[in-house]
């Protein structure tokens, strides 16, 4: 009897075992308190940055209530009388509504349409520069007036525009015109705004730029020159292409600011004369707020003004999206 047959015989069978795995021991991960261990510098690094936001960014959001409250600094925030949307009624039919509302657009895109373009101008120029040093001395010299503080950029206005010894008064005068006073014409307010705006802030606003410039591949430019492109042409193919995320990243934050002024420089460029023009909302807030004490009222026509920029962001941004595909969310 074969030893196969003996088995089957006796009703047995038998399976073959597989061969067993060599057991591993899985170090398992630490938890929280190794995590915490080994990252805590981190932490500790961020810290002041969380509290500068917290403080200054968050805890003040608790005050948005006076503007549905009748404030008065003896009761409180939580002592004063709620009264709803009256302050907003107020605003909306206030005498001064539209014209604020206006001037304030107005001032806002005008200067958008005019000052966005021009830091992306002077970055693609001045990336064109091949000497170190001119390029070092150029970037130096438009930066410098970014630092200049509003209020003696104000009085660089008032000297210049002078129509008795400012120097375009003078020049006319040579040429046989007459002096005109600029800063009391309502018509010139804007125009002076956004000039100066763009003399001050662009060659400031050419370091996201010129940063981003920079980081594009030479072989690029490179493999450009060897197809016999031009300057003009790389420009278009290559620097353009590349800042178009940048672009529409800073456009879209800057649509966010279409209600909010400079205030400060609009205040000191304000002259009886320019009043019809010079007359936006920041100053309104300003002078009603702090000159009339009307805090309640005045905190409405803030959250007024932010949640239209927050409505600009979202429809910037899915704009945006939807055509270069880009956003901020």
């Amino acid at each position: 009897m074969g030893i196969k047959s003996a088995i089957i015989k006796s009703g047995r069978t038998f399976r073959k075992r597989k061969p067993e795995k060599a057991k591993t021991k899985v170090k398992k991960k630490g938890g929280g308190k190794e995590y915490w261990k080994n990252n805590w510098q981190l932490y500790v690094l961020v810290l002041p940055a969380i509290i500068y936001f917290f403080v200054f960014n968050y805890l003040p959001l608790y005050g948005i209530q006076i503007a549905f409250k009748d404030y008065k600094a003896v009761s409180g925030i939580a002592g004063s009388a709620w009264v709803g949307l009256k302050h907003f009624k107020e605003f909306f039919n206030a005498y001064y509504f539209k014209r604020l509302l206006s001037n304030t657009f107005l001032l806002n895109i005008y200067y958008l349409l005019w000052s966005f373009p021009a830091p992306v101008f002077l970055a693609i120029l001045l990336n064109q520069l091949r000497g170190a040093k001119k390029k070092r001395f150029i970037q130096t010299t438009i930066y410098v007036p970014y630092f200049i503080s509003t209020v003696v950029l104000a009085g660089m206005l008032y000297i210049f525009l002078s129509p008795t010894s400012g120097i375009f008064n003078v020049i006319r005068q040579a040429m046989g015109m007459q002096a005109i006073d600029y800063m009391s014409d309502a018509g010139a307010f804007r125009s002076i705004y956004i000039i100066s705006g763009i003399w001050q802030s662009a060659g400031y606003g050419t370091i996201l730029y010129i940063a981003t410039l920079t980081g594009i591949d030479q072989s690029l430019y490179e493999a450009a020159e060897i197809d016999g492109a031009s300057i003009w042409q790389k420009i278009r193919y290559i620097d353009l292409p590349s800042l178009v995320p940048t672009i529409m990243m800073v456009f879209i934050l800057d649509c966010g600011k279409l209600l909010s002024s400079d205030t400060n420089k609009a205040l000191v460029m304000q002259t009886a004369g320019n009043i019809p023009t010079s007359d936006i909302i920041g100053v309104y807030v300003y002078n009603v707020g702090l000159g009339s004490g009307q805090f309640s009222y005045t905190a409405a026509i803030g959250l007024f003004i932010n949640i239209i920029n927050f409505v600009m962001i979202i429809a910037v941004n899915r704009i945006s999206k939807k055509t270069t595909d880009v956003g901020l969310f």
